[in-house]
């Protein structure tokens, strides 16, 4: 692994680095890209005085979504490009591995509305992958993000030049990737109800090469490496 990489602190929950950089009680939260809102319901079980709003476009993860409810918790099908709700309505914003998957064009729009429903120093916490580390070699092999990311953090840098947000933190860290067997991996990475990676056989045949190396009895393991920002918008 690159020696960068292997010095990056360990960060077994992201909850605790988020809640390390921002109050997290008795606010205003809306997730962008909420996925299955495993974040957003630990927050909650922490913090009950809090409300969030968790947006998600897959329609299959969103039926799951309505299907357990939780106090404090609203889901809403929307993108981020495209937030149906009042200006100002929110203390925080989150962006878990989102941003990078907003369509390209929209990006910037998408980091607009986040300003327009944040109130004045609210703020917005990006969390995306870096493109780089032995997990990621796996992963590439039917899902090449390298572009895509890159996209979301030059989105990020250009939303700061505009003068609405000022960066206010930044951490880098890995953090723990398990599966059980390669079936697992393979259903949530390679078949995911959100995407179609288009896996073929041959797709299939190199990914599972790639993977096997890295598991044992207990399955696999792997430290995905990531990049938090932390925006404050502007009064």
């Amino acid at each position: 692994m690159n020696s960068a990489l292997e010095n990056l602190p360990r960060v077994d929950d992201e909850l605790d680095l988020l809640a390390d950089l921002l109050p997290l009680a008795g606010q205003d939260v809306i997730e962008l890209g909420c996925g299955a809102a495993a974040l957003a319901r630990a927050l909650l079980q922490r913090h009950p005085d809090s409300r969030v709003v968790g947006l998600e476009t897959d329609e299959r993860q969103h039926a799951k979504n309505l299907a357990s409810p939780q106090a404090g918790l609203r889901f809403v099908a929307a993108g981020a490009q495209a937030i149906p709700f009042e200006a100002a309505a929110f203390d925080i914003a989150l962006m878990l591995k989102s941003l990078h998957h907003v369509p390209l064009p929209l990006q910037a729009q998408a980091l607009d509305e986040v300003a327009r429903v944040l109130r004045p120093g609210g703020h917005l916490y990006v969390s995306e992958p870096v493109f780089a580390g032995p997990f990621n070699e796996v992963v590439r092999i039917f899902n090449d993000e390298q572009a895509v990311r890159a996209a979301a953090q030059a989105a990020l840098d250009e939303a700061l030049r505009q003068g609405r947000w000022t960066q206010v933190a930044e951490r880098r860290f890995q953090t723990p990737v398990r599966f059980e067997s390669f079936d697992d991996f393979e259903r949530r990475l390679m078949r995911p109800t959100f995407a179609d990676h288009r896996i073929d056989a041959a797709k299939l045949a190199a990914a599972r090469a790639a993977f096997t190396p890295h598991l044992g009895p207990q399955g696999a393991f792997f430290e995905r490496p990531m990049h938090v920002r932390l925006l404050r918008r502007q009064g």
